[in-house]
């Protein structure tokens, strides 16, 4: 790295921040960030990290401690202030309007080249269209958001960081959401930028990630800071001891697995997405008892929205499915829990939770209606409560209490709740997808663990994921879904990786000698 960047830009002097109820979030936090550096930000979910950075936003305020920019103190008293001066955030959770378009949403805030009222929507979205072919991020400016997938909405989230053009930018979780090959463009675009001079700061529960692109790793742990050390001598496993405080296994220890009978069947599945275009197109596949059957691909082949059909949440309009010898096709989606599915969904806060809901609430929101939460029409809250502090316990799931809002929780946490939920209801087919999405490392190893626990008592498991590491981690099986046909199916340790991930981007193979190929080349 050059010498340019031996001069801060940013420069955090004992940040301290309390939050009611006792909450000690940064406990005199000091960090400098340097001009034309990318510097990582690691630490478990509730670790301190986020809050850090909307301190430095301008979303929060500090309780303590000093801002310095460009060796300037600064008091920002909103984000458009830390706009002003040249910084931008890329939220972890999207901050857009779904009803809106991508053009609509990056026109948000900004001023009109018109008009205040005649703002040019044409202007827009030719920036847009020359922003997306510029860094490899392509979005319709004109489609509405809520029409968008996860990692479309993402990529909406970084245009709007590029296009109001910051020299500073915080990238909260920027590649949660992305596929691999988005994943290596988007890396490939911070180096660019950061070459230019401007300063990132980059926060990741993906070590590898940080390992690879960032100049310096700053680790937080129940708000402080750990240390900061440079990326060129860091480790996974060091830098995970300084995250967790313990030893991490960072491997998936399972037993093979002992498949029994066909508990979930798809037969010739035919979905359309949400704007009536054919995403699923004559799906074939099996779970049995007693195994995890992967379901790689890059996002956006048919993933939404086979999980929505397999739920009840989308309409199928051909096909069989069939759970634990029942047709539950096109049936809703409480007949499709009762038949015996649970359903981790791939986002926790649009499918899974009620952000505004206690703890206790969402514990249990498929069967408040029913005893003992429920009795003759009336809720008895201390069965509520009492279950959800089971299963708090159990799940290990970090909170002060099981009546706060779960908006407060950590997304490690917030999973552990749905995790929780869903594996207390006793299903014999759990649906999960995407189940460390913007997880830490520490809540991944949970998860992972629990999973191939459940496995191992009999329960059959579909995962559907875009981090292919998890699914040569956890899968028995794995099939490859392509534009909406399953292209390949093979076990798991036998599997060719880089075949995989050609099927995956479209390029017909054969996963392993001998696999065989299903529904068709791509």
């Amino acid at each position: 790295m050059d010498t340019v960047k031996s001069a801060p830009i940013v420069e955090l002097h004992n940040i301290t921040k309390r939050f009611p109820g006792g909450v000690l979030a940064n406990d005199r936090v000091s960090l400098a960030l340097k001009q034309g550096e990318i510097l990582g930000l690691l630490g478990e979910n509730g670790a301190g990290k986020t809050t850090l950075m909307n301190i430095l936003y301008g979303l929060y305020r500090p309780d303590e401690g000093e801002i310095r920019l460009r060796g300037r103190p600064v008091h920002f008293r909103s984000p458009h202030d830390a706009i002003a001066h040249g910084l931008g955030m890329v939220h972890q959770h999207f901050m857009l309007v779904p009803t809106f378009t991508v053009a609509e949403n990056l026109m948000l805030g900004q001023p009109s080249p018109r008009a205040p009222l005649l703002a040019d929507r044409r202007a827009v979205a030719q920036r847009i269209l020359e922003l997306s072919a510029q860094y490899g991020l392509q979005v319709d400016p004109h489609a509405p958001v809520w029409q968008l997938s996860v990692g479309q909405e993402q990529r909406v989230e970084i245009l709007k960081a590029l296009y109001r053009g910051a020299e500073i930018l915080i990238l909260d979780e920027p590649t949660a959401v992305l596929t691999p090959q988005e994943v290596d463009e988007l890396l490939a675009i911070l180096r660019s930028l950061a070459a230019d001079g401007r300063s990132i700061i980059f926060i990741s529960h993906k070590l590898r990630e940080v390992m690879e692109i960032c100049d310096r790793i700053a680790v937080m742990r129940d708000g402080r800071l750990v240390d900061v050390v440079p990326a060129a001598q860091a480790t996974a496993q060091a830098l995970s001891r300084m995250m967790v405080g313990r030893e991490v296994m960072l491997r998936v220890d399972k037993q093979p697995a002992k498949p029994g009978e066909v508990l979930l069947r798809i037969q010739d599945l035919h979905a359309e997405d949400d704007r009536g275009l054919p995403a699923l197109r004559g799906v074939n596949l099996t779970v049995r008892a007693g195994e995890i059957v992967g379901v790689a691909g890059v996002e956006g082949n048919g993933q939404r929205e086979l999980e929505e059909a397999l739920r009840g949440l989308r309409t199928v309009s051909s096909g069989r499915i069939e759970l634990c010898g029942q047709d539950v096709t096109n049936r809703t989606p409480r007949a499709i829990f009762d038949a015996g599915l649970g359903h981790v969904p791939s986002d926790r806060y649009r499918t899974g939770l009620l952000r505004d809901f206690s703890v206790a609430e969402n514990l249990a929101l498929v069967t408040v209606d029913r005893p003992p939460f429920t009795r003759r029409g009336l809720l008895d809250m201390g069965a509520l409560r009492a279950h959800a502090r089971r299963l708090v316990q159990a799940f290990d799931v970090r909170t002060p209490s099981v009546d706060v809002r779960v908006a407060t929780l950590s997304g490690g946490n917030a999973q552990k709740v749905v995790l929780a939920r869903e594996i207390a209801h006793g299903p014999r087919v759990l649906l999960v997808a995407q189940p460390t999405r913007g997880v830490d490392v520490g809540a991944i190893e949970y998860v992972h663990r629990e999973l191939v626990r459940r496995r191992d008592e009999g329960m059959a498991i579909l995962l559907i994921s875009t981090e292919l590491d998890e699914i040569l981690a956890l899968s028995d099986r794995i099939v490859v879904l392509y534009e909406g046909r399953i292209v390949g199916e093979c076990p798991a340790e036998e599997v060719d990786v880089e075949a995989l991930g050609l099927m995956m981007a479209g390029t017909p193979q054969h996963p392993v000698q001998g696999g065989h190929v299903q529904g068709g080349q791509p």
